[in-house]
Order: C-alpha cells, then sequence, then structure tokens
C-alpha cells in the first residue's frame, strides 16, 4: 500500500513569498522610475529610451531631472523652486494630518478597548465601515457638507449664527478636514490591537500607589502603546504626503502637494523623467528616514533582549 506524505511549506517558503511580493509590487516598479528619471525624452514621446550607448560604453544619464528639482530656473537660487515647496507643504499637512489623527483616535481606541468585549465588533465595524464606501464618494460628500452652501452652512443660518455663508471649502481646514477623516481608522486600528493587548490591572496598581488618573495614563498607557502610535503614525503620514484626491477636491490652489506636482509634470507637461525623479526622491523621504528609525529601534530593542 502506497502512503503519500505531504510536507508542510517550509520557511524558506513562507518567507519568500512576502519578498517575492515586495520584488514584484515595489522593487520593479521603483526601479522602473529610477530608469525613466534619468531618461533624455527630448522631442520624443516615449519616456523608455536607452541610457546605455553601446557604440561607446557609456551610461547617458540626465541628472538634470534631478538638478533642476532643486536650482529655480533663470539665476534662481537653491533649494527656492516650485518643487521644494511642494515638498515641504506636503510633509507639513502629513504631519498635521497624523497628528490630527492620532489626537482623535486614541481616545477612540482607548474606548473600544476598554469596552465589554460584546460590543468591540460592533465598535470595530464602525471604523472599517466607510472603507465600504468609494473614497472618490466619500470625498465629495464632504464637498457638499463644506460648501457655501453645504450642510454646516445651512443649519447656522438657519440658527441664526450667521448672516452669510462661511468661506470653508478650499481651504486649509477643509483639506485637513478630509485628510484626517479619510485616514482616521489606519489610525484606530492599530492603536486598538496595541491597547486590547494592555494588562489593565497596572491602572488599578497605580492607582492604589496614589497616582492621578492622568498621571497613570501618561504614565503608563501611553508607553505601553507606543508600538500602536508609531505604527498608526506612519500608516497616516506616509499616503497623506503624496496625496492628490484630496488636496485636488478640497485644498484651494495655493495648497499645491507633492501629488498634484507629480501629477502635473508627467499628465499635463510630458515630463515623465523629472515626475519620475519627484516621486524617487520622495520614496527617499519616507523609505530612508523609516530605515534609520526601525535599525536603530531593533539594536535598542536586542541591548534590552
Amino acid at each position: 500500500m502506497t502512503t503519500l506524505s505531504f510536507k508542510m511549506p517550509g520557511r524558506g517558503f513562507v518567507i519568500g513569498l512576502p519578498f517575492a511580493w515586495l520584488v514584484v509590487f515595489f522593487l520593479l516598479p521603483f526601479l522602473i522610475l529610477l530608469y525613466i528619471s534619468f531618461v533624455d525624452m527630448g522631442n520624443d514621446i516615449s519616456p523608455f529610451k536607452p541610457i546605455w550607448d553601446s557604440e561607446t560604453g557609456v551610461l547617458k544619464l540626465k541628472y538634470e531631472n534631478y538638478w533642476s528639482i532643486f536650482r529655480a530656473g533663470d539665476g534662481g537660487g537653491l533649494f527656492q523652486t516650485i518643487y521644494i515647496e511642494a515638498y515641504l507643504r506636503s510633509i507639513w499637512y502629513a504631519l498635521c494630518t497624523a497628528v490630527l489623527c492620532l489626537l482623535i483616535g486614541y481616545p477612540f481606541s482607548y474606548f473600544i478597548a476598554r469596552s465589554a468585549p460584546s460590543v468591540r465588533p460592533a465598535l470595530l465595524m464602525m471604523v472599517m465601515l466607510p472603507f465600504w464606501t468609494s473614497f472618490l464618494l466619500r470625498v465629495y460628500a464632504w464637498k457638499g457638507i463644506l460648501a457655501d452652501q453645504g450642510v454646516i452652512n445651512q443649519v447656522l443660518l438657519a440658527l441664526g449664527l450667521i448672516d452669510e455663508p462661511v468661506l470653508m471649502l478650499y481651504t486649509n481646514v477643509s483639506m485637513l478636514v478630509g485628510m484626517t477623516y479619510v485616514y482616521l481608522p489606519f489610525m484606530v486600528l492599530p492603536l486598538y490591537a496595541n491597547l486590547v493587548k494592555m494588562d489593565f490591572r497596572l491602572l488599578e496598581a497605580a492607582y492604589d500607589l496614589g497616582t492621578t488618573p492622568f498621571k497613570a495614563f501618561w504614565l503608563v498607557t501611553v508607553p505601553l502603546s507606543k508600538a500602536g502610535i508609531v505604527a498608526g503614525f506612519m500608516l497616516v503620514f506616509i499616503p497623506s504626503v503624496g496625496e492628490f484626491v484630496i488636496p485636488s477636491l478640497l485644498g484651494g490652489p495655493e495648497n499645491i502637494m507633492i501629488g498634484r506636482v507629480v501629477w502635473d509634470e508627467m499628465f499635463t507637461s510630458n515630463n515623465w523623467p523629472r515626475a519620475s525623479a519627484l516621486a524617487v526622491i520622495m520614496i527617499g523621504l519616507i523609505v530612508i528616514p523609516l530605515a534609520i528609525y526601525y535599525h536603530y529601534t531593533g539594536d535598542a530593542a536586542e541591548a534590552r533582549a
């Protein structure tokens, strides 16, 4: 009698599968972007031109695609370009969005974690419910809420609190409101996953030692939820830096972020090399600090172990 034996997937398969995913869907597109960023398109339409001169055996790399990002034209100074302004503006709005999501999401995550186990699934469903609706529909809904003839202005006018509509749409406030609303679940979920595993008897012990509730929260809960805070902050900050849809629909003309600049360079100006260079720099601004942070936090964890 012949028996068939099945081997469980080995460690190499389990580790190799996500690495293959990253290579195909992250590393390969990034290498294509990096390649295009050094291409000299000239008057051609296609950005996929060779950068290797087969006759001379020399790489024909156009560094001007990167240099023009940092140098203003017509004799302008260094680091005084619209691209640098867009980078700084994007980082600032992403930081503001991440901080707002943290201030709003932390109490909500803490409330879910402290709720009865029978209620938590319903509360988590409320957090994930917006994902069941189209991203564009949710952003357009805020246009209807914040417009001059929108819900908020109509209610304020009906109550007699204002005499004329308040300008809320196409401002910094409307853009931050939209970005905070969209990315709030990305802050709540990792915070909840971290807080729900916390031993709340530590808070009771702190109360028994005479600590005030706020001091116990600051000295016990916040340090123990540091991993969730960092994870949520990164999950909100990283996509917010390159956000394109929300600034276009809710932001004003002065709130041009780097995502919109990359779009204009690629599809309006048809300058794919410069758009690719902008994207490569943006990825570097995000990935390099993350790698440094996780390197030092990993070393610190090993030292404590």
